[in-house]
């Protein structure tokens, strides 16, 4: 471990330096640097391709790296303890479970892995499984397994939980209710790394947001900042007393409006104010705007 990363071993449950990672001869992960925050919601975005699952399978120490510092947790995952991998959580894009067993049965099951788990009740009802509990997991909709991949990363009580899609299959109810729980799980002071691709969920949950392309971080900061620095000008649409329509982009749209209210006696007509999304931020980050 670097000297450097020592002195944030109390600071960060994730410290990453120069992380590198070769399949081949494709490059997946290029030299990508991160740092989360102990008791912080986190959120990675990018690209199908972009590095983010073999990051998180490298911090849960089950992929070995090519290069790089990492401490997870004060610990270098290459070689973590059975006592440092019971203070990780983890839910996979894919899970799977025992087909015959029902969920309450599976629950339980995973809780004797680890030396202080969460109840299983509590844990199968905060993940909304409560009606299905007594359910077998071949009975199970996909979005309920979904669910019982959640239960299961959640189930040890972890200090970390790395989240890889984890609403993938949710409906929006199922999705509202998963953010409840991380909402929980944080402010019990569980530190979550979470990707998705969903960028409402991203800005809902993460306290800060990573963009990975190629490999490599190319913006951090938290949603506002992110928006803010990267996002572009704000436009400003209205309608001319004549009928015909005008926008403009500005940095300052405030003014705009004021400057247009000393205009018009009244309502602007057709006014609207459009300031750049996370999403429009997320394209030109990742070299996608132009394919929008």
């Amino acid at each position: 471990m670097l000297k450097g990363m020592t002195a944030h071993a109390n600071d960060f449950a994730v410290d990453v330096r120069g992380l590198r990672k070769r399949y081949g001869g494709v490059t997946a992960v290029d030299g990508l640097d991160l740092g989360i925050r102990r008791g912080e919601v986190f959120g990675l975005l990018g690209p199908n391709g972009a590095g983010k699952s073999t990051t998180v399978e490298i911090l849960q120490g089950n992929r070995s790296r090519d290069g790089g510092e990492v401490s997870v947790l004060g610990a270098d995952p290459a070689t973590g303890t059975r006592a440092w991998r019971s203070r990780v959580g983890i839910v996979w894009q894919d899970e799977s479970a025992p087909a015959e067993l029902t969920v309450r049965e599976t629950v339980r099951h995973f809780a004797r892995y680890y030396p202080r788990p969460r109840d299983p009740a509590e844990v199968i009802r905060l993940v909304g499984l409560e009606a299905k509990s007594d359910s077998r997991i071949k009975a199970l909709s996909g979005g309920q397994r979904r669910r019982l991949d959640v239960a299961l990363g959640v189930i040890g009580g972890p200090e970390l939980l790395l989240l890889d899609e984890p609403t993938t299959g949710f409906d929006p109810a199922a999705r509202r209710q998963f953010w409840d729980l991380i909402r929980l799980l944080a402010d019990e002071g569980t530190t979550i790394l979470l990707t998705t691709h969903y960028l409402e969920e991203a800005e809902t949950l993460a306290d800060r947001l990573a963009v990975v392309a190629r490999g490599r971080v190319v913006a951090e900061g938290t949603p506002t900042g992110l928006r803010r620095r990267y996002g572009g000008e704000a436009s400003v649409t209205w309608t001319e007393a004549d009928g015909s329509p005008r926008r403009e982009l500005t940095d300052t749209p405030t003014r705009t409006v004021a400057a247009l209210m000393h205009r018009f006696d009244g309502e602007i007509p057709g006014l609207t104010v459009t300031r750049p999304t996370l999403e429009d931020v997320y394209l030109r980050l990742t070299g996608q705007e132009a394919a929008r």
